[in-house]
């Protein structure tokens, strides 16, 4: 048996951008539900006074887009589409059921945290598309206000679209226990790999062992 039990799953670097992005987008998408629906309100607070939430909302948006795009970056390799992922989409009533007796061969992430990876991705840039248009301070007075109507309507729902599915992605690691754990550690537990990416799990075990069989013949 090996000693250390723990791998590393996430890097440093993805984990800290991913935290700070946490708090830019609950600012975010705090002050846009406060302005959406008046029952909301009082989360404008978050940001102070209503004409300091207002001046902070899109640069803080802009923060968020500028973290995913380093999360795009540093993560879009393990989240392509591969043929194995239809083991896992086939077997997925058992998995919500919390049965991983068979073999899925599930890579770094399965297909259902792609397709978040991916709704995410594409909804930042609707929304940082259409918060450009309707920014006022610069950009609003370039078109004209049917265009900058349906760029409000379109950058209110993907922000709501954008929570729920964060709400999701919540929920899900919430669920999967040692999820959150690793988020924050950055290593998960040999066990917790095999159980839920026994693909990438099998890979990280074959790339130790060559590397043990290298460090011996030297």
């Amino acid at each position: 048996m090996r000693k250390n039990d723990m791998i590393l799953r996430t890097s440093f670097g993805v984990r800290l951008c991913h935290w700070v992005m946490v708090v830019c987008f609950f600012l975010v998408a705090a002050t846009g539900l406060s302005w959406l629906f008046p029952s909301f309100s009082w989360l404008g607070g978050v940001l102070g006074t209503p004409q300091m939430a207002r001046a902070l909302h899109p640069f803080l948006g802009i923060l968020v887009f500028l973290f995913l795009i380093y999360l795009f970056v540093h993560l879009v390799g393990s989240n392509l589409y591969q043929r194995n992922d239809l083991i896992w989409a086939k077997n997925v009533a058992k998995v919500l059921r919390n049965e991983h007796a068979e073999n899925l061969r599930v890579g770094r992430y399965n297909l259902g945290q792609k397709f978040l990876f991916w709704g995410i991705m594409g909804l930042i840039c609707a929304l940082l598309l259409t918060g450009l248009m309707i920014w006022r301070a610069y950009f609003a007075q370039y078109f004209p206000i049917p265009l900058l109507r349906l760029a409000l309507l379109a950058h209110s729902l993907a922000g709501l679209a954008l929570i729920l599915l964060v709400i999701g992605h919540i929920y899900l690691a919430i669920w999967v226990r040692g999820s959150i754990t690793g988020m924050i550690t950055g290593y998960v537990s040999r066990a917790w790999a095999k159980t839920h990416h026994d693909g990438w799990y099998a890979e990280v075990v074959a790339r130790e062992d060559r590397d043990d069989l290298n460090a011996r013949s030297k």
